[in-house]
C-alpha cells in the first residue's frame, strides 16, 4: 500500500494551523517558557526556508507519522535504534576512536527506538525540500530518493550477508568525488587552530575568550559543574578512559544554545588537560543539557521511556548504538537534576552543505554513499555499547522485511518523499502565519 500523507494530515489549513501550534506547544513549551528569546531566534530561523522549518520541526514529522500505518514495520523492524531527525544536512565528519576520519550520520540528540523507516521517510522528505530549493523537477527529486533508498537497500544487504560489519566506515580510503572533498577539507583543521579560535594563553596556560557567545561562570556555579564533570568521568567505557591528567580541568565558560536545534538549551564548554600537559593539545568538551527525543512522543511504550535514567543518558546510548568507533569523551551527567550530554568539540567535524552541489550527477554520487551510511548506522554498533533494548540482529531484522520487496519499498518512499515535501511547504506558509501574527503562546 503506497502513503497517502494527505490522510495523516487531514482537517482544513486552519485545522492544520492548530496542530502545528499545539504539537510546538506540547514540544518546546517548558523550553519557550523558560528563554523565549532563544525561540523567537530559533523561530526566525526557521522561518528563513522551508528546509530550515522542517530541520526545526521534527516534533510535528513524529506527530504526523505516528498515525500513518506502516508496512514495512514488524516487531523487531518497529523496535530499532532511529537517528530521529534524519535530513539532508544531518551528515558529516568525524575523527573516530581508531584515529580514521569518517564521514557519516551526525548529531544524535533526537535519536530513539522506533520504526527504521521513520529515519527514510524524514530524509526522503528532505531531499524533496532541497530538490525544491534547488529547482529540480519532479522526477529528478524521484531519482535523489530512489538512489539513496537503494543504496540503503544493498548496504542493509551486504550486512545481514557477513559476518565483518564492524569496521565498515566511509573514509578518505574509499570514496570520491564530493564526499572525498569534504573529507579532505576536515582533514586540513588542526587541534591548535580550534584551540585558536576558542581560548587565549594567559599566565602560562590557556583560558578561554570570551565573546558573544560565551560567559564567565562564578564559583558557585563552577563547583555545581565540576560535581557533574566528576559524575561523567564514570559514564566513560573503561576501554576509553585516557590518563588521570587528561581530565583536569583548566577553565569552563557559559553558553545558551540559540541554533535551529538547541535553542533554549544551557550548555557549559569545559578545558581540559589532554593527553599531556603540552599546551597544543588541550580539549574542549562540551556539556549541553540533552532534550526530549521527538520520537518518543510517537512511542508510547513504558519499557522503552523507562530504560533511561534520563535524556543524556539516552542520547549517549544511542549514539554509540548507532554509530562505531563513537567519541572516546563521550558520556553523561546530571546537573540541577537534569540530564546532560558530555562530549568532544572536535576540529575534525565538518558538516554536509549543498550549496555547491547542484549537478545531478553529482548529487546522486553522494547519496548513494548517504545511503550506505543511513545503513551503517541502523546495522552497526559501537564496540562499546552495552545496551539491551535491541536484543537482535537489525541488519537481518530489516533485510527481511525488504527481501524481494525491494521495488516496492523504493516506490513507497519516493511517493512519501514527494508528498510529504509538498505538505511541508504548505505547513511552512501556516507557520509563518501563525508566527509573525503572535499566535504561538510563549514568543
Amino acid at each position: 500500500m503506497l502513503p497517502n500523507t494527505d490522510s495523516i494530515r487531514g482537517g482544513s489549513p486552519k485545522q492544520r494551523q492548530q496542530f502545528i501550534i499545539d504539537t510546538f506547544v506540547e514540544c518546546f513549551g517548558d523550553l519557550m517558557r523558560a528563554d523565549a528569546d532563544a525561540f523567537r531566534g530559533k523561530f526566525r530561523k526557521m522561518a528563513a526556508t522551508p528546509f530550515a522549518f522542517y530541520r526545526g520541526s521534527a516534533g510535528l514529522f513524529y506527530a504526523d507519522v505516528a498515525r500513518e500505518d506502516d508496512p514495512f514495520a514488524n516487531e523487531q523492524t518497529g523496535r530499532v535504534w532511529i537517528q530521529g531527525d534524519l535530513h539532508a544536512e544531518n551528515f558529516g565528519t568525524y575523527m573516530n576512536n581508531q584515529g580514521v576520519l569518517v564521514f557519516d550520520v551526525n548529531d544524535f540528540d533526537e535519536a530513539y527506538i522506533g520504526h527504521f523507516t521513520w529515519d527514510l521517510k524524514r530524509l526522503a522528505a528532505s531531499l524533496a525540500l532541497l530538490g525544491y530549493q534547488k529547482a529540480l523537477s519532479d522526477d529528478e527529486i524521484s531519482e535523489m530518493i530512489d538512489t539513496v533508498i537503494r543504496s540503503y537497500m544493498a548496504q542493509v544487504a551486504r550486512f545481514a550477508k557477513s559476518k565483518y560489519t564492524q569496521n565498515f566506515a566511509l573514509t578518505l580510503g574509499n570514496t570520491d568525488g564530493k564526499l572525498l572533498d569534504i573529507l579532505r577539507a576536515a582533514r586540513l583543521d588542526t587541534r591548535i587552530a580550534l584551540l585558536n579560535r576558542n581560548t587565549v594563553i594567559e599566565e602560562y596556560d590557556r583560558h578561554f575568550a570570551l565573546n558573544k557567545d560565551t560567559r564567565p561562570v562564578n564559583s558557585t556555579t563552577r563547583a555545581v559543574v565540576e560535581e557533574a564533570f566528576t559524575q561523567y568521568l564514570d559514564t566513560i567505557p573503561a576501554a576509553k578512559r585516557q590518563s588521570k591528567v587528561s581530565y583536569n580541568i583548566k577553565d569552563m565558560v557559559s553558553r545558551r544554545g540559540v541554533g535551529i536545534g538547541s535553542a533554549g538549551l544551557p550548555s557549559y564548554n569545559v578545558l581540559v588537560e589532554g593527553p599531556t600537559q603540552a599546551l597544543e593539545n588541550d580539549i574542549i568538551l562540551y556539556m549541553k543539557q540533552a532534550q526530549v527525543a521527538s520520537p518518543s512522543r510517537a512511542v508510547k511504550d513504558s519499557a522503552i521511556s523507562s530504560y533511561f535514567l534520563h535524556d543524556g543518558h539516552r542520547t549517549v546510548l544511542s549514539q554509540r548504538a548507532l554509530q562505531a568507533y563513537a567519541d572516546p569523551w563521550l558520556g553523561y551527567t546530571t546537573l540541577a537534576g537534569v540530564g546532560y550530554l558530555v562530549a568532544e568539540v572536535s576540529p575534525y567535524s565538518a558538516d554536509l552543505e549543498w550549496d555547491d552541489i547542484n549537478e545531478m550527477e553529482e548529487i546522486l554520487h553522494l547519496l548513494d554513499y548517504l545511503g550506505k551510511a543511513v545503513a551503517k548506522i541502523h546495522c552497526v554498533s559501537d564496540t562499546d555499547s552495552d545496551q539491551t533494548l535491541v536484543p537482535f540482529s537489525t541488519d537481518e531484522a530489516i533485510h527481511g522485511v525488504l527481501a524481494g520487496r525491494e521495488d516496492e519499498f523504493a516506490r513507497h518512499m519516493v511517493d512519501f518523499g514527494q508528498q510529504y515535501g509538498q505538505g511541508v511547504l504548505a505547513d511552512y506558509r501556516l507557520f509563518i502565519d501563525a508566527f509573525r501574527n503572535h499566535m504561538i503562546p510563549g514568543v
